[in-house]
Formats: C-alpha cells, structure tokens, sequence
C-alpha cells in the first residue's frame, strides 16, 4: 500500500526550492545566479504556509540545530576563502582590510547598538548582542564580490579587500558576542569584567586562533604535499582532505579556547602557501565550496520557512534598525575608514556597500540563544532576518555587476 509520508513531501519540497532558486535566474542573466534570496522566499512560499511549521522549526524555539548548521556552513566558507587568495603580498595590500576590520566594524557595532539601545528600547547587553551579530560581513554568501578560485589571479584590490574582509571579521565578532553575553550575565559592565574580557576573549583567544590556524595549516601542507615524498596525498582526487583539515583546525582551536573560525580562516591561508601553484588546491576548494553550498542551500531554505514566526515580530522601528544597517551605517563607516587608501572613490564606494550579512548573522544569534536567556530574543531575531533578506536582495542581485563595473571586468550574457 502507498503511505502518504510528510516527511518525503518535505525533502521533495526542499529539493525543489533549491532547483529553482538556481535554474529560474539563467532566464534572465547570464551570470551565476545569486540564489540566496530565491531560497529564502522559496522556502518561505513552499513551507511557510503549512501550520505550526514555522513556529516549531524557528530558531528562537529550536536554536541548537540552527548553530550547529550555521556553523558548520562559515567553517567551510572561511576555509575556502583561505585557500582561494594566490598572492598575500606585502603589508600595504592588506591596509583597507585592516582599517575595516580596526575601525569599520566597531564602529558599525557601536551604530547598530546605540539604534538598538536608544530607539527600539533595547536593554544594553541586547543592544550589544544585535550590533556584534550584525557586524560581521558573511564569507559565504559573498562569492560574486570575492577573488576566484585558486590560482585563477586577476586578484583586484576591491575583491582582495572584501575577500579578507569576510575571511576574518567573523571571527573578530566573537569577543563582541561574549561581551554582551557577558554584560548579560552580570547586569552590568564593571571595570572587572571588561579587564578579563580584553585579556581573554580579545587578547588570548585571538591570538590563539590565528597561531593554531597557521600551525595546523602549515602541517595539513606537508602531509598533503611533502611526506611521503613518492606517495603524496596530492596526487588523489581525495577532496574530502578539505573538510577534515577545517575540521581539525577547526576542532583543536576551540578545544584551546581559541576563536576556531579565525583558525579556519588563517589554516586555508598557509596551507595555500605549500606549493602555492599546485592544482589539488583547486580541488579542496571545489570540495570545500560544494559543502558549503549544500548546508547553505538547506539552512536559507529553513530560514524562509521559519520567517512567518519570524517576521512576526517586526515591527516599523525594526526594520528601520535593518535598513541602516544596509543602507547607512555600513556605507557610511566604509568609507570613513577607507578614506586615504589606494583604493580609488568608486572602489571605495563598491567597498564601503557591499558588506553582505547573511549565514554568520544566524550562527552568532543562534549561539547566543542557546548559551543564554534572552531578553529581546524575538526582537533580535526579528532584525537580524530582515537585515538578511533585504541584504540578500540587494546586494545579492546587484554584487556581481557593480563589482564589474568598479573593477573594470566585463562579463558576457
């Protein structure tokens, strides 16, 4: 006898959505489609309607599956990144990543908070919270403004910057997140908790994490590339060796209580650097990216059928928090810290706006919510989705052509 199975209707569903999200777009362009946004508001279409769905799958009520997908998705993403820069270069290349990362992203922190704080009547601790998850740009729904895959060049200084950029401020977020998480915990912020948050979570952790990610990417580089000599793991078309070297960078750097997505990040870099040319790099990154793909696909898809419950909770203040964030407080601090570098007015302007927010956005929240109770959980969730989809949206159907433009490329269809 034939059952009729729910569970099969939705992987059918799923399955679907994601076909769509990347065949419907060819009609229209010639470039790779930018399917983020289609999988949201697929999944949304397809799933949202269905009773008690979107209520029971959402991250306020079932937050621990959302971190541990999230997670796994900026992990394979950060890896990736690491492993596409060919050249490092000297420090002057890496000065408009570094102002971003010194001076952009505090600032973009400190704005979204006093919003968060002042006007949608935030306690200080949520505020903190929503500014540090939306602070960070997202490695992994970011591929049409980054550098192309391994030894492919034509690195230009916009893409380098916005590549690096994504590659290391999410873990630069973390110390924020467990400020907030902190200042939570305690009801204040007294003089005693930031001093051992500045030694530890700033301090330890990052230096930590940038040390185990070298080290462990330099060792990854001599097991795949140098011993056995006659018999390197090279030489196979083993691309799963990416996904467990993130895994053990990944793993080992938070066992030493150090920031693992900054390790990931770094352990991508230096491993690129062991026989920088060769071509199995291309195929850890094609492994890596077609992982992060995947988890990415099935946790868009999620987060626009939790949307109804979601979206629920926005209200006018909150989505005019979203849209500064998108169309203010980014470009704004953007530029500001770009001012007197290389970086020409339209470079820095293409620089400055496409700061995409999207798959760390949902980690960092998802980990908060399942490490502490929240006081504006609804509200914060609420936010940080909205700032997603417009994020999506926006720079997801206009990244590809702008950098173009802004870079000189051209690009046919």
């Amino acid at each position: 006898m034939y059952e009729f199975s729910s569970y099969h209707v939705l992987l059918a569903a799923l399955g679907l959505a994601i076909i769509l999200a990347y065949w419907l777009p060819r009609f229209f362009s010639g470039r790779e489609p930018a399917a983020s946004a289609l999988l949201i508001g697929l999944g949304w279409l397809l799933f949202g309607w269905i009773p008690d769905l979107p209520e029971a799958i959402s991250p306020i009520a079932t937050p621990k599956p959302w971190e541990i997908v999230s997670e796994l998705c900026v992990i394979a993403g950060l890896f990736g990144v690491g492993l596409r820069i060919d050249r490092v270069g000297d420090l002057s290349r890496w000065g408009p990543t570094v102002r971003l990362l010194a001076l952009a992203m505090p600032l973009t922190i400190l704005g979204i908070a006093a919003l968060g704080w002042q006007v949608a009547g935030m306690t200080i601790a949520g505020a903190l919270l929503l500014g540090s998850v939306l602070s960070p740009t997202d490695p992994v729904l970011a591929g049409d403004v980054q550098v192309g895959r391994p030894t492919e060049g034509g690195e230009h200084p916009v893409r380098f910057t916005l590549t690096t950029e994504a590659g290391l401020n999410d873990g630069l977020a973390f110390p924020f997140v467990h400020l907030s998480l902190a200042v939570a915990a305690a009801a204040s912020l007294t003089p005693d908790l930031f001093a051992t948050w500045a030694v530890r979570d700033v301090a330890y952790r990052i230096v930590v994490g940038a040390a185990c990610g070298a080290g462990i990417g330099w060792l990854l580089g001599q097991v795949l590339f140098r011993f056995p000599r006659d018999n390197a793991l090279a030489k196979t078309e083993a691309g799963v060796f990416a996904l467990a070297g993130v895994f053990v960078a990944y793993g080992l750097t938070e066992l030493a209580e150090g920031y693992g997505f900054i390790a990931a990040f770094v352990s991508g870099v230096t491993l690129r650097r062991v026989e920088s040319d060769h071509a199995f790099h291309r195929r850890l990154h094609d492994f890596s990216e077609a992982v992060e793909h995947a988890l990415t696909a099935i946790l868009l898809v999620g987060l626009g059928a939790a949307m109804p419950a979601l979206m629920s909770n926005l209200d006018l203040v909150s989505a005019l928090i979203g849209l500064a964030l998108i169309f203010g407080i980014r470009p704004v601090v953007g530029l500001l810290s770009l001012a007197g570098t290389r970086l020409r007015r339209p470079e820095r302007l293409v620089v400055a706006f496409y700061g995409v927010r999207g798959v760390g956005s949902v980690y960092y929240l998802s980990y908060a919510g399942s490490h502490m109770e929240l006081a504006n959980e609804a509200q914060l969730w609420a936010i940080t989705a909205f700032a997603i989809l417009v994020s999506t949206v926006i720079h997801g159907f206009s990244a590809a052509f702008a950098v173009e433009r802004a870079t000189g490329e051209t690009q046919s269809g």
